[in-house]
């Protein structure tokens, strides 16, 4: 069972978009996978709890974290068999670590946890909050983003997961964004 949380081996560059919500993780997502005419990994939770909104008017809980964390690798490890280069991934089990412990009272499954530190990425992309709220069905704590900014940067700092810091437009963010996988490409 726990093999399903597990990254697979791969020979690309593994990045990831991380922060809290409405930062704009998924638009840069997309634009870097075309950007590197490579793959993009979508966030699993997004169309799972869509689904559960959509069937019962219910929101994320606890007991739907483990099933969103498999959702998460399977798709992940399905699309890096599809890219030697670069490997753009919407989210990865350290941001639902951190989403498990800043909703449930600090409190995050131990299979979670256990993979959300084992798995390995060349880069994050730390989301700064700078960029307009876009309310949805599951978006919930506008009035939150700074203390969520804030549990996320520190997870990172925590876990010495290797960061940039991104704030900017569009553009901007971007363009520091290729600036920092080019070079990891360079010395890949």
């Amino acid at each position: 069972m726990e093999e399903k949380f597990k990254q697979e081996p791969s020979n690309c560059v593994k990045i990831v978009l991380f922060g809290p919500e409405s930062t704009g993780k998924t638009t840069l997502s997309r634009q870097l996978a075309r950007y590197y005419n490579s793959v993009w990994v979508p966030e699993y939770a997004r169309e799972y709890l869509q689904n559960k909104w959509n069937n019962e008017r219910n929101t994320c809980e606890p007991d739907d974290l483990l099933p969103i964390a498999k959702g998460q690798m399977k798709l992940e490890n399905k699309l890096a068999k599809k890219t030697d280069t670069v490997l753009i991934c919407d989210t990865d089990l350290l941001e639902t670590k951190v989403y498990s412990e800043t909703y449930y009272l600090g409190s995050c499954d131990p299979i979670l946890e256990k993979y959300a530190l084992e798995n390995t990425y060349d880069l994050y992309f730390l989301t700064y909050i700078d960029t307009p709220w876009e309310a949805d069905d599951l978006r919930d704590k506008p009035e939150n983003r700074e203390e969520m900014f804030d549990a996320f940067q520190k997870a990172l700092i925590e876990n010495n997961r290797p960061y940039v810091l991104l704030k900017g437009d569009k553009k901007i963010r971007l363009e520091t964004a290729v600036k920092h996988i080019d070079e990891l490409l360079k010395n890949k």
